[in-house]
């Protein structure tokens, strides 16, 4: 089924399989070799670590740099040695086991899409007899048509950001298992894909910090028994996360090191990759001063029984022997939280001058980094899950083209915001849904103002907690809102959003009095008009300097 040749076309950089051909790790180029230096020139310092960062977690213990901050990933080249990154599907990898995702069934439906195909029908019978695999757990099989040895089947965990960590958990426990069972199986060479899938709804950033960080952790301890460990993705996307996340990992030199000290998540996990829980933690100290009780004759009598238990029951004499701050506890994960749901009911019943104005409801303490994603993941989760088809018919919200720079466009009709017979919850999970291709990148909104003056528009208590659901990437990669036909009252709103909800977005606002204006922004073409932008844009500038074409309301400029 397969031949033997080489790869011979290559993406971002690195190599991908042709076709059924068996490629070498000879032929895939080891991590501490690749040419490949991610920039982090243009990353926003404001939010180095948007996954997971808790300011009060403290660095993990390791080594020094020059600049006396902690490296708690240092370079380590032996390690660096046995990692490879590889775009393509792992079963085309002449390794000695490749990992397989699978649910747990261990059925062929719900494989890595197109392994049992190349492995043959063997494959699904003996996987039948294995009876099951449990979540975070592995089985190993015979390869039977693949150019590897055996296949490694793991089952990952559904996502869901009430039991994040305990996902997290569970996926670093399945690259663990994976690689546990390698060495038991006398192996040293593993092909390992994302475990990960979009099915289970699991975040793909994270879930890659939490596979780079555990076979690191593995590797420290295990390195000798394991010769190579080849990360293979699919999508581009995945590739670029992997590009990006390995140097903080796998620092090749003093520059990659010092740069993961400021980029890495503040939680990286424990000495196996697994996320460490302060209020699991057993918070006992030691007991200083403790002092030798000497054993006197009275002691060692022969008590009756209940003398005895009075004995137990008068324990005031270890008071003498015990530190004071022996059952204190410092910064207390329950106490901070207490404090934490404390501010914000003072924020909720203190004066919200904002409110008294009319403007809503923006009290409450500002979302940490940590909290601002987990809100975000959670709203998309449920978008994603979720028919809003009645959303997007009403056209408030829909993607454009790009504007004359190449940026995407997202267009929004502020007529068609109908509040009287709008449910904003389902329509904050559309906004969430549509906007998330588009905030990865640089982007664009464009709104139309014609006529929504008419209309009632929700207040800035609303637009806050939507800014907060859309997130950090979003404040970075907006480039600008194009407000076409502006009027007073909107342009007083604007800048009360400048002054209460987000002085970073709401200053990217660029007013467009005419649809000419709008076009040198964002080419006509690329955006989908509704008929009464034009018939305003004719009241309000009385069609001076272009005439729109009326069956195809194309405009041209007048000459």
């Amino acid at each position: 089924m397969y031949r033997s040749g080489a790869a011979t076309t290559n993406r971002g950089g690195l190599q991908t399989d042709s076709g059924d051909s068996i490629v070498t790790l000879d032929q895939v180029p080891r991590w501490r070799d690749s040419e490949f230096r991610y920039s982090y020139e243009n990353d926003d310092s404001a939010f180095q670590n948007p996954y997971f960062p808790d300011p009060l977690t403290s660095g993990a213990e390791g080594e020094n740099n020059g600049n006396g901050m902690v490296s708690r990933f240092p370079i380590d080249h032996e390690v660096n040695s046995k990692i490879y990154l590889w775009r393509g599907n792992p079963w085309n990898l002449e390794v000695d086991a490749v990992v397989n995702s699978t649910n747990e069934n261990l059925d062929e439906a719900h494989s890595s899409p197109g392994l049992h195909a190349a492995a043959g029908p063997g494959l699904a019978e003996e996987c039948a007899t294995l009876g099951g695999c449990r979540t975070g757990m592995a089985k190993v099989t015979h390869a039977y048509d693949l150019p590897a040895r055996r296949v490694i089947h793991t089952v990952g965990p559904k996502y869901a950001v009430k039991y994040h960590t305990a996902a997290e958990n569970a996926l670093s426990h399945c690259y663990r298992s994976c690689l546990e069972l390698l060495i038991e199986e006398g192996l040293q060479s593993i092909a390992v894909g994302c475990i990960y899938t979009e099915a289970k709804n699991y975040p793909r950033e994270p879930a890659a910090h939490v596979a780079i960080r555990t076979v690191r952790r593995f590797l420290e301890k295990q390195k000798d028994k394991i010769h190579a460990v080849v990360f293979c993705t699919i999508t581009a996307s995945d590739t670029e996360i992997y590009k990006r996340l390995l140097p903080l990992y796998f620092p090749r030199d003093k520059l990659e090191e010092e740069v993961a000290i400021s980029k890495l998540p503040a939680d990286v996990g424990d000495e196996n990759g697994e996320t460490v829980i302060d209020e699991r933690k057993i918070r006992i100290k030691p007991l200083p001063n403790l002092k030798t009780v000497p054993k006197s004759p009275e002691t060692s009598a022969d008590f009756p029984v209940s003398d005895i238990a009075l004995t137990r029951r008068d324990s005031s004499y270890l008071d003498s022997y015990l530190d004071p701050a022996f059952m204190s506890l410092i910064k207390d994960p329950d106490e901070r939280r207490r404090e934490q749901w404390e501010k914000a009911a003072q924020a909720r019943n203190g004066w919200n001058y904002a409110r008294m104005l009319g403007y809503g409801d923006l009290g409450g303490p500002p979302l940490s980094a940590a909290e601002e994603y987990s809100l975000h993941s959670r709203y998309l989760a449920k978008a994603n899950s979720l028919n809003l088809s009645d959303i997007a018919e009403m056209k408030i919200v829909y993607r454009g083209g790009v504007d004359s720079e190449g940026r995407p466009v997202m267009v929004v009709v502020g007529a068609h915001f109908l509040l009287r017979c709008l449910d904003l919850e389902r329509f904050v999970l559309y906004v969430v849904k549509e906007f998330e291709p588009l905030i990865q990148k640089p982007y664009t909104i464009v709104y139309f103002h014609s006529a929504a003056s008419l209309q009632m528009q929700p207040d800035l208590g609303w637009m806050k907690r939507l800014e907060q659901i859309l997130g950090r990437k979003h404040q970075r990669n907006l480039h600008a809102i194009y407000v076409l036909h502006p009027t007073f009252g909107l342009k007083t709103a604007v800048f009360a959003m400048q002054l209460f909800v987000d002085d970073v977005v709401w200053k990217k606002v660029v007013y467009v009095d005419r649809l000419l204006q709008l076009f040198g922004y964002v080419p006509r073409e690329q955006l989908s008009i509704p008929d009464f932008v034009f018939q305003h844009d004719l009241e309000v500038n009385g069609g001076k300097g272009f005439i729109v074409d009326p069956r195809t309301k194309y405009v041209y400029q007048r000459p």
